[in-house]
């Protein structure tokens, strides 16, 4: 049904395939436009977007390791370095 097709990064302006698993999986996730950036360009974008928040420092309710995380712990919920946070979400 899919097929891959050769799009032009908006950014770059170099050529990039979007495959047909990538058709598929936007598909699939209700995405109706093609994207507009090759993959090199949206992880840098994305990239962009992680160095650009604050993060705030806590320790972690599990293992009790000091860490970073992206919102300011008020201590009405537990707080997951990114290890034990891993670890919960593969449970």
């Amino acid at each position: 049904m899919y097929e891959d097709k050769t799009l032009v990064c908006q950014e770059c302006h170099e050529e990039f395939v979007f495959t047909a698993g990538e058709q598929e999986f936007y598909a699939s996730r209700g995405f109706e436009n093609e994207p507009k950036r090759c993959p090199k360009c949206r992880a840098a974008r994305k990239q962009a977007t992680r160095a650009t928040k604050e993060m705030f420092d806590a320790v972690c309710d599990e293992c009790g390791k000091p860490c970073k995380v992206p919102f300011k712990p008020n201590g009405e919920k537990p707080v997951y370095c990114s290890e034990c946070f891993a670890k919960r979400n593969a449970r």
